[in-house]
């Protein structure tokens, strides 16, 4: 019973809150005014081409310096 009074209330009070006559709303006049754009697009092309050489050769810099070894990596005779 009790639980039925205070939803009717809830319904009562909500629908009541709503009800209510707000004030109005104030509207605002609103000015237009035309705008133009002048945009002006340049498009440049790189014809650069530029490329990474990986030398064959087994003494090459490059090479030396990715495959390093060092002291520890040798194997050890048990």
């Amino acid at each position: 019973m009790k639980t039925i009074l205070t939803l009717t209330a809830i319904i009562f009070f909500g629908t009541f809150g709503v009800a209510q006559n707000t004030t109005k709303e104030v509207k605002v006049e609103t000015i237009t005014k035309s705008v133009v754009l002048k945009v002006e697009l340049k498009q440049t092309t790189k014809e650069d081409n530029k490329v990474a050489r990986l030398y064959m050769f087994k003494n090459s810099r490059i090479k030396k310096e990715l495959a390093f070894k060092t002291k520890r990596n040798r194997s050890k005779l048990a």
